[in-house]
């Protein structure tokens, strides 16, 4: 039995099968001249807030055909249940259009809001698949207009993203992550994390990767890249069983095919980071993005 909870929208008081290939960016509109990496307001790993959810973490930038972008968030920072609500065909949630207000960096404050839900779509449309039901967990905020001009599609620390991998991530396989839960406080909520994969599951649905501090309330959402720095997934639960205290990550490439088959917003791509993936980023001591060794694996 897979015992698991969501990893962590940090509830706030209310308010109000066959791998498909994901979608390129869309090239219909010219790409926005981003704002530098080392002094953009918002990039993967800002903070978000949805209002009737919880304050979870960014993943990757998105781009549709008309030039709208957008962040990526999982589905379960809007939802409105116990954290033990890890169906999104049953699961309670905020509806489609609600307010997320952005906490980027540099005093970078604006609302978005949420234009699709996994949770949503799969209840509109009565999915009745268990795994995809169990696993999908993905949500896009469109950005405010404005946003572009402070926002950098880089990954922190490590760079990338460069492209979606839609490999899997077998065992023993290496992935970089960060966590930016308010929990921590502080200038440095922003941390990077290294992990391993313990397999996937779920018909690749889903990785298991352990981390050496695996993810806590806010963290939910987090970009996860493989050892090319290809975006592979975001941070969706936190297992207990049965393999204790690892990260559920869900397949980007999967839940971002599902998006673009019922989102209704046309087609959506995954946005490269303007700087190049590495390992080990300058300044950041190594032992803090050394891969853990995990427990035994079957």
């Amino acid at each position: 039995m897979v015992v698991v909870i969501v990893a962590g929208a940090l509830v706030l008081p209310s308010t109000a099968s066959a791998r498909p290939a994901p979608a390129t960016v869309p090239a219909a509109a010219p790409a926005p001249t981003w704002a530098p990496r080392e002094t953009a307001g918002v990039h993967p790993g800002v903070g978000t807030v949805t209002q009737g959810g919880g304050s979870c973490t960014s993943n990757f930038v998105f781009r549709g055909a008309g030039g709208t972008l957008y962040l990526g968030q999982a589905a379960h920072c809007a939802g409105t249940g116990q954290n033990t609500e890890t169906d999104g065909c049953t699961s309670s949630t905020m509806p489609v259009g609600t307010p997320v207000t952005v906490r980027g960096d540099r005093g970078y404050t604006a609302t978005g809001h949420m234009v699709y839900s996994s949770w949503v779509t799969m209840q509109q449309r009565a999915e009745r698949d268990p795994v995809t039901c169990g696993y999908n967990d993905f949500a896009l905020v469109e950005l405010p207009k404005d946003a572009a001009a402070t926002t950098n599609p880089t990954v922190p620390f490590f760079g990338g993203p460069t492209g979606v991998s839609t490999a899997g991530l077998p065992e023993g396989a290496q992935t970089f992550t960060y966590g930016n839960s308010p929990v921590r406080g502080g200038a440095a909520a922003l941390r990077p994390k290294a992990g391993v994969s313990a397999g996937d599951i779920a018909s690749g649905w889903e990785h298991q990767v352990y981390t050496v501090t695996p993810g806590v309330p806010g963290d939910s959402g987090s970009a996860f890249l493989d050892a090319s720095g290809r975006a592979i997934g975001l941070l969706s639960t936190l297992n207990l069983a049965p393999l204790p205290v690892s990260n559920g990550v869900v397949d980007l490439a999967k839940v971002l095919a599902y998006a673009n088959l019922h989102s209704g917003l046309g087609p959506v791509g995954l946005v490269d980071g303007t700087a190049p993936f590495t390992p080990t980023p300058p300044g950041v001591p190594l032992q803090d993005v050394a891969p853990p060794a995990g427990p035994p694996v079957a």
